[in-house]
């Protein structure tokens, strides 16, 4: 009789949903996990946010069909989000569910977010005088000055990092500092720390911004104004984070009185469209994401090709 131990089998790698906003990303990973036997780990940065529900189209618990999610709704919104926090939630979560056999589906469009949980990546530090004085810049002159010192010092970080987006602008340049590199030439290359397999859905640019529109409008009749009166009695203009996100930064303009309700619609609609496209360009800029068409015509076919793509590279 043979006495050894069988060895055990190995963990399930990592299912990575990503690609731009309103693709179907959320769809496509609940089914993912359902069939697997898996669980969904959100990896989009403004889903962490509790309350923010409406305007980051996070799914209800209804729309979840009994899938567990994780690391949604952890945070206020006046905590300021941090990728390496996120990195060691992340990653507590997948290796978790990897030590009991069950697949993780991490699901978003936050690059940055999904590279730091699947990917060799150790982030500088920050030096609390740097960050003082780009703060007290970014409050004196905005985000315009700022962006364009970054777009001199590092192109690269400048074409990725939105011109509102002062908080990325700030620690884009701190790290500058504090390094003498540029920001981009401190991300890794592609080089993961799990087995991985990424999927990208794709759809054609005309598709997306017709669906990046109609997923607006439904926004504004879900009630999304009220949402976001309701969170600015919570803080949410003091979030340096969460009060930047797509349609929550229009509305809160619009509850100031810096534009009406229709501006901050059609602004919302323009900068989230401007949005999808950097997501795009970042997540094809990585070699291992296999595309899956996510066209209209093509959605009732995307999950069986998600699936049988999973089955190739699973017993690969």
């Amino acid at each position: 009789m043979n006495s050894a131990t069988p060895p055990l089998p190995s963990a399930p790698p990592v299912v990575a949903v990503v690609g731009p906003t309103a693709a179907g990303k959320s769809d496509l990973g609940v089914f993912l996990a359902r069939e697997l036997g898996g669980e969904v780990i959100n990896a989009d940065s403004m889903q962490l946010y509790r309350g923010m529900d409406i305007g980051t189209a996070k799914l209800t618990v209804e729309e979840r069909q009994g899938v567990p999610h994780h690391l949604l709704d952890i945070w206020d919104v006046t905590v300021a989000a941090s990728v390496a926090e996120y990195q060691r939630l992340a990653r507590a979560e997948i290796d978790s569910l990897r030590a009991e056999g069950r697949f993780p589906v991490l699901v978003g469009g936050s690059g940055l977010y999904v590279r730091g949980a699947i990917d060799a990546m150790d982030f500088p530090g920050t030096d609390p005088a740097v960050r003082a004085r780009l703060e007290a810049e970014l409050a004196e002159h905005g985000t315009g000055p700022l962006h364009a010192r970054l777009a001199h010092d590092d192109p690269e970080a400048a074409r990725v990092i939105l011109p509102s987006n002062g908080r990325r602008i700030v620690r884009a340049l701190e790290v500058i500092e504090i390094t003498g590199r540029p920001f981009t030439a401190n991300l890794p290359g592609h080089e993961s720390v799990y087995d991985t397999v990424q999927i990208g859905v794709d759809v054609a640019r005309p598709e997306l911004d017709a669906r990046i529109a109609d997923r607006v409008d439904r926004m504004w009749e879900e009630g999304l104004v009220d949402e976001v009166r309701e969170l600015e009695a919570a803080g949410l203009r003091e979030g340096r984070t969460a009060s930047r996100a797509l349609g929550y930064q229009q509305v809160l303009s619009a509850l100031a009185g810096e534009c009406t309700e229709d501006v901050a619609r059609a602004e919302t609609v323009r900068a989230t469209k401007r949005f999808a496209r950097r997501q795009d360009s970042w997540f094809r800029r990585d070699p291992r994401v296999h595309w899956l068409s996510g066209a209209e015509a093509d959605r009732g076919e995307l999950a069986g090709r998600a699936m049988a793509l999973l089955e190739r590279a699973v017993t690969a």
